[in-house]
């Protein structure tokens, strides 16, 4: 974690009793679930996250179970209470309403978690997002979740398996409001933007954007 960001460090505890590290980055009503992938930590949204954070936006970014410096577990299950966590952290913090948005199994819980909080949910993204992961639906989430989408997948990732499964929830979005961008860079979900020079920058700017305007939307 970045030094100067160690203050903003965090624990969260899951309703299953699971101890999660966690940032918490600006302040106010208006909040930003980053919800990283399987394998990797708190670091895969640290750049959006300070951004978001410098325009207003209370942001919590949850590290899952088993990952970086959250408690390890024998099985690597119900990580949809670990994205749980984060909204309960937001909500505690003082947001009111909340941008859910996730990387590869992330996406997937952020969706799932985001059906039933009771912060006003106003826009999702998911990036590499599986239909499905670790007993979370995200396709039976989408279909809850009316507020503007933005799904980002690269059609080289995993020779197409990870795209045909991000069409699937596409197709299965209630959102009146959705995009679905095609990434070229065949980078998975947050290095899409990481390691993927300009057109990595491009996107990262696309998806503040698309934060930005479902707030805008929303009021």
């Amino acid at each position: 974690m970045p030094k100067d960001l160690r203050s903003k460090a965090t624990t969260l505890t899951t309703s299953d009793g699971v101890h999660l590290s966690a940032l918490v980055l600006g302040d106010g009503p208006d909040g930003v679930l980053l919800d990283h992938e399987q394998g990797y930590n708190i670091c895969s949204f640290v750049d959006i996250g300070r951004k978001l954070a410098e325009r207003g936006y209370h942001v919590v970014i949850p590290e899952y179970r088993n990952h970086g410096a959250s408690e390890k577990l024998t099985a690597n299950e119900h990580i949809d209470r670990d994205a749980r966590a984060g909204l309960a952290e937001l909500r505690r913090v003082g947001a009111k309403r909340v941008f859910l948005a996730g990387a590869s199994c992330g996406g997937t819980t952020a969706a799932v978690a985001g059906v039933d909080t009771p912060l006003r949910v106003v826009g999702l993204l998911m990036m590499s997002s599986p239909a499905r992961c670790l007993g979370a639906d995200g396709v039976a989430a989408v279909r809850k979740l009316e507020v503007p989408t933005l799904l980002v997948v690269s059609p080289g990732d995993m020779q197409g398996a990870v795209e045909k499964q991000v069409r699937e929830v596409y197709a299965a979005s209630a959102a009146r409001k959705k995009q679905l961008v095609i990434d070229r860079s065949g980078r998975h979900g947050t290095d899409m933007i990481k390691r993927a020079g300009a057109s990595g920058a491009a996107l990262q700017d696309r998806v503040i954007a698309f934060v930005v305007d479902s707030y805008d939307a929303s009021r």
